[in-house]
């Protein structure tokens, strides 16, 4: 048995001194005040938490991890170490791989690769395409998180741009839809706009008037209105405009059927950016205005926005040279996701209670996880402790990544990740990962 012991914990919308203890993968009993001495003698190891947060890992909806077949640039062994190391205890992994994970077998040997390699607990969306409705009616609803619509530009041939393939997907699938909305068209037309303009190489600046805010807007209230016509279960990926906001509802989430995620990313960075970070802040959805990006911070809060990820998707820096055309979208962002949180609490902006909340407590009750993302007696041990007082610099020397690069490289964050625990086991602690497979698939109440 371990104890936890006199940790601040953040659960479920409260902070209070207390203890844990874990026996074997799960979460045994929850101490408010002093642990009875018969309890502290029968443990193997105590952990003395005071003076730190205790928290439930964080739960990722979306992240991409490159395996298989871009492996190059991250797999899900390296990634998942990442993962720890920022305390994600639990992820959920994206299909646009090689091959891409659009058929009922390719998941299933994803889901056996991540058994013998993920170092915490994952769950693969199965991908649509034009016309792979028979596989995804194959879906076993327990074991997979939700059904992954590119509703905009993506590898090969996974953009759903088919009217009637989208509306049988949002009126026959039986699961959660997760989307990734820009209008193709819109995109088209402003790269002609602006190749008149540069030719072939557009400066990185112009990304976000490319994929623009209206291309943004129009493929969200789309998939909304579709969502609303089927009576599906929708779920919108990674918002970066004011405008989209005004598609969703300020209400609990056990109300909603139509909820909207947004990344760090987005809260994080603004197109002034551009000029300093250029292509390593190029992603899509792109960063766009400071304005774009206060309404996002301020959605969070009001309820509007729903849950908090990262996108993580990593790329050689080889791979994001050039220009808007040439410049690979999308970077390494889960090793430090809760630690830019927590400095966004810091800066004034939201209360340690909610970042738990949207990072924790909301993407499990939203896909409806068994027995993670709460601080329960009987839940799987899944756990972080924060240390905020110790501040923490990003340095290539301290990433996990197998791409070797942060976009917050030289960032110095007011609080530090000292122990992940995942079901149970002290996975990383002191900016060391331990070796070892601790992750297993995750379970769904559906």
């Amino acid at each position: 048995m371990i104890l936890i012991h006199k940790a601040t914990i953040i659960n479920e919308g409260n902070s209070f001194t207390g203890s844990l203890l874990l026996e074997g993968e799960r979460i045994s009993r929850i101490f408010k005040g002093d642990v009875p001495e018969a309890v502290l003698n029968t443990c193997r190891q105590v952990i003395d938490a005071r003076g730190l947060w205790l928290m439930p890992g964080v739960i990722d909806d979306q992240v991409h991890f490159r395996d298989p077949g871009l492996t190059h640039k991250g797999d899900i062994h390296t990634e998942s170490r990442a993962a720890v190391a920022g305390g994600v205890t639990s992820y959920m992994e994206m299909p646009n791989t090689n091959p891409q994970t659009v058929t009922w077998d390719a998941l299933c040997r994803k889901m056996e690769m991540a058994a013998g390699k993920s170092v915490v607990n994952f769950s693969f969306y199965l991908g649509a395409t034009n016309d792979n409705m028979e596989e995804l009616k194959k879906a076993d609803l327990k074991q997979i998180c939700g059904v992954k619509v590119f509703m905009g530009s993506s590898t090969g041939n996974m953009l759903v741009d088919n009217d009637k393939a989208l509306q049988r997907i949002f009126a026959e699938v039986d699961t959660l839809i997760a989307t990734h909305c820009e209008k193709e068209e819109i995109i088209r037309k402003n790269i002609d706009i602006y190749k008149k303009e540069f030719g072939d190489f557009i400066p990185i600046q112009y990304h976000p008037l490319i994929r623009s805010a209206e291309a943004c807007y129009q493929s969200s209230a789309h998939a909304v209105e579709l969502a609303d016509k089927y009576g599906s279960k929708l779920h919108v990926l990674h918002l970066s405009t004011a405008r989209e906001l005004s598609l969703f509802e300020a209400k609990p989430l056990d109300g909603k059927k139509i909820t909207a995620e947004v990344c760090v990313h987005h809260l994080w960075f603004s197109d002034a950016d551009y000029e300093k970070m250029g292509s390593r802040i190029k992603w899509n959805p792109a960063v766009k205005t400071a304005e774009d990006r206060e309404a996002l911070r301020e959605g969070l809060k009001t309820g509007k926005l729903d849950v908090v990820a990262t996108d993580h998707a990593p790329h050689l820096l080889s791979e994001k040279e050039g220009g808007v055309l040439q410049a690979a979208s999308g970077g390494p962002l889960v090793q430090h996701s809760l630690q830019v949180m927590f400095e966004l609490m810091k800066k004034g902006l939201y209360n340690k209670e909610l970042v738990v909340e949207k990072m924790c407590h909301a993407p499990a009750q939203l896909f409806q996880i068994r027995e993670r993302g709460f601080i329960r007696e009987g839940y799987y041990a899944d756990l972080v402790l924060v240390d905020p007082f110790k501040p923490y610099t990003v340095t290539p020397e301290n990433l996990f990544y197998k791409c070797g690069w942060s976009p917050f490289e030289g960032n110095t964050f007011s609080c530090s990740i000292h122990t992940t625990f995942v079901n149970g086991n002290i996975v990383y602690q002191n900016g060391n990962v331990t070796e070892g497979v601790f992750g297993r698939a995750l379970e769904f109440n559906k």
